[in-house]
């Protein structure tokens, strides 16, 4: 189990910048199963995901636990505890589960947790990218797999067939800036070509016959001609 969550935690830190201290959510399910089952949230949930952790919960959770009365008396105590989130139903408060839904909306900015034992809330997370689920079975609190949301975001962030929108603009303005982008581009200059040697300079040389150099053969063959005659 431990090596689960290790496994699942570092999905989370490389690919969603999840860091410490790990923001979690709770709701009134999760805070009546840990009362039932006799887990001590604040202490077991450190260990278990390796890090720090700052539980949270909204005033619409607390609104819902307070409003089923007896029942749920002990999960209220729990939960209040925790640390209130601000959340935008000041003046009027919406269930548990729609509240926790509005708090990881836009890419779940705060890098929230979500600790629930809804079902229906829980597809509902499934179908967000980068979301960790956490619930409770068999007395141990268990983090969830990453969902199928959660590794085709990460798929095409690896394929890099998703650019963020800011980033489009900077690289259409780094080309602009170099230059790469004007309409109608112009056309490279076509750079010349490094050629063999010139043929002409390949010749061999001829050697040059002055008269400097003829004028004394032609003595010595006078002198030949004068030894003869005596």
């Amino acid at each position: 189990r431990q090596k689960h969550a290790k496994k699942n935690m570092g999905f989370y830190k490389h690919n969603f910048h999840f860091r410490e201290p790990f923001q979690v959510l709770l709701d009134g399910t999760f805070c009546q199963a840990a009362l039932r089952n006799k887990i001590q949230i604040r202490e077991q949930l450190p260990g278990y995901l390796g890090g720090a952790a700052q539980l949270c919960t909204t005033r619409c959770v607390l609104k819902e636990l307070e409003s089923l009365g007896k029942a749920l008396y002990g999960a209220k105590l729990i939960a209040q505890r925790f640390q209130v989130q601000n959340c935008s139903h000041h003046k009027d408060p919406v269930s548990g589960s729609v509240c926790l839904l509005s708090m990881i909306e836009e890419g779940n900015p705060h890098h929230f947790f979500i600790a629930t034992q809804d079902q229906e809330l829980a597809n509902k997370v499934k179908k967000k990218a980068g979301i960790p689920l956490l619930f409770i079975i068999q007395n141990t609190m268990v983090l969830d797999k990453p969902s199928s949301k959660s590794l085709a975001f990460v798929q095409k962030l690896q394929t890099n067939q998703l650019v963020p929108e800011h980033q489009k603009e900077s690289i259409v303005q780094l080309k602009e800036k170099e230059g790469l982008a004007k309409q109608g581009g112009e056309k490279r200059r076509k750079r010349k070509r490094a050629g063999g040697p010139n043929p002409l300079s390949c010749l061999k040389k001829k050697k040059k016959t002055t008269q400097e150099g003829q004028e004394p053969s032609a003595e010595k063959k006078k002198r030949r001609r004068r030894k003869r005659n005596r």
